[in-house]
C-alpha cells in the first residue's frame, strides 16, 4: 500500500472518530431531500399555473440530474467511511425512497404536459402536503446526531403529511367519480394516482428512518 493511500485511510479514520463523516452523511441526505422538495415546489407551480408545463419539464430534468448527483455522492461516501450515524442499509433505503419521490414528481410533471387536464387545481393541496412532509423529514434527518430523541416526533409529522396526501387523493377521486365519466376524468385519475405514489414513497422514507432509529436505540 502506498504512503498516500495509507494517509487517506488515516484521515478518513480520524474523521470518523471525530464525528465529521457522520455529519457529512447527514448533510448529504438533507441535500437529497432539498432537491426532492425543489421538485415538489416545481410541480405545485405547474398545478397553480404559474409556470408552463413544457418549461417545467425542462426544469424538472435539471432538478432530477441534481438529485442523481446528490445520491451518487452519498453512495460514494458510504462506501468509503468506516462508521455511519445510522445503519448503512437503512441509509440506502432512505436515500432510495427519497430518489423515488423525485422520480414520481418528475413523472407527474411530464404527464401534466403529455395528457393533463386544463385545470390542475385539484393537485395543489396534495403537493403542498408533500412539501410539508419533506420539510419534516429534513428536520428529522438533521436531528439524527445531535438530538436523536427528537427524530421520532419529526418522523411522525412526516407520516401525518403522507396520510394527508392519501386522504386528499381519496377525496379528489370520490369527487371525480361523482361527475360524468369523460376522458378528462381518466386524465385526472392518472395524475391523482401519481400523487398518491409520491406520498407512499415519502412514507417509505419515513419508515426507513424510523427503523434506523429503532436499531440505534438497542
Amino acid at each position: 500500500m502506498s504512503a498516500d493511500r495509507r494517509l487517506r485511510r488515516f484521515v478518513r479514520a480520524w474523521d470518523d472518530l471525530r464525528g465529521r463523516s457522520g455529519r457529512r452523511i447527514v448533510d448529504l441526505v438533507r441535500g437529497q431531500i432539498a432537491v426532492a422538495r425543489a421538485g415538489a415546489v416545481l410541480a405545485r407551480s405547474v398545478a397553480e399555473g404559474t409556470i408552463e408545463r413544457s418549461a417545467a419539464r425542462v426544469q424538472m430534468a435539471e432538478v432530477e440530474h441534481e438529485g442523481d448527483a446528490e445520491r451518487a455522492e452519498l453512495v460514494r461516501v458510504l462506501r468509503r467511511v468506516l462508521t455511519t450515524p445510522i445503519d448503512r442499509e437503512d441509509l440506502f433505503r432512505l436515500s432510495r425512497s427519497i430518489d423515488d419521490v423525485l422520480d414520481h414528481l418528475r413523472d407527474y410533471v411530464r404527464e401534466t404536459d403529455l395528457f393533463g387536464p386544463k385545470d390542475l387545481g385539484f393537485a395543489v393541496e396534495p403537493l403542498q402536503a408533500v412539501i410539508d412532509g419533506l420539510d419534516e423529514l429534513e428536520v428529522a434527518v438533521d436531528k439524527i446526531i445531535d438530538d436523536p430523541g427528537s427524530v421520532t416526533r419529526a418522523v411522525l409529522a412526516t407520516r401525518k403529511a403522507c396520510s394527508r396526501v392519501r386522504q386528499l387523493y381519496q377525496t379528489r377521486l370520490a369527487e371525480l367519480f361523482a361527475g360524468p365519466l369523460e376522458m378528462d376524468t381518466l386524465r385526472r385519475r392518472e395524475l391523482l394516482s401519481r400523487l398518491d405514489a409520491v406520498g407512499r414513497r415519502l412514507g417509505e422514507a419515513a419508515d426507513a428512518l424510523a427503523d434506523a432509529m429503532l436499531k440505534r436505540s438497542h
